[in-house]
């Protein structure tokens, strides 16, 4: 069930990247595979580009990815991909990464169809609006709250008083030694 929702919605994405498909088209009848525990998930590329299910036995290429993937993923797919382990066939991985890393979902031209192109086009500028918005407000409370602990309320140290007192803490333990290797000449 999870295989077919996934490939259905890589499936939609490719539909709206014809230079997707074109790349994948050259390798046809290759298969691939997705192995993040407990889920396997392997698809073959069909004639037109777009992926079909297959079984999971005998791939071209197998990318491992460890399990907390979907934690990761949310930091950028780039951050999700560096802890992959990918074997078999370099120039079908490599053209695989590439399409998949460069996917993009066209949220406009879906909800065109539902609400027509004037409309979709203002929904999207709004919540892209909005969305930046929200991070530049989540951004700004952070910059308080740390701002608020570190210098009214002192629950926190700012920085520089914390590099000031490693630098206090090493000539300490600088003159401790000196001491300590005078006592032992001494005795």
């Amino acid at each position: 069930m999870i295989q077919n929702l996934v490939l259905g919605a890589l499936n939609h994405l490719l539909g709206q990247a014809s230079w997707a498909r074109e790349q994948l088209s050259a390798f046809a009848g290759r298969r691939a595979r997705f192995d993040m525990p407990p889920w396997q998930l392997a698809f073959a590329v069909a004639a037109d580009g777009l992926f079909e299910a297959t079984t999971v036995a005998d791939v071209d290429v197998t990318v491992a990815l460890p399990a907390d993937t979907p934690l990761v993923a949310l930091q950028g797919i780039d951050r999700a991909m560096a802890a992959a382990h990918v074997t078999g066939n370099a120039e079908f991985a490599t053209s695989l990464s590439f399409v998949l890393k460069n996917l993009r979902w066209d949220a406009e031209e879906d909800l065109s169809r539902v609400v027509g192109d004037i409309a979709a086009h203002r929904i999207i500028g709004v919540s892209s609006r909005l969305t930046l918005w929200q991070k530049q407000a989540a951004h700004n409370v952070a910059e308080n709250v740390a701002e608020y602990l570190g210098e009214e309320a002192r629950v926190l140290v700012p920085s520089r008083q914390l590099t000031e007192f490693r630098q206090e803490l090493e000539a300490f333990n600088d003159r401790l030694s000196n001491l300590d290797a005078r006592l032992r000449a001494l005795a």
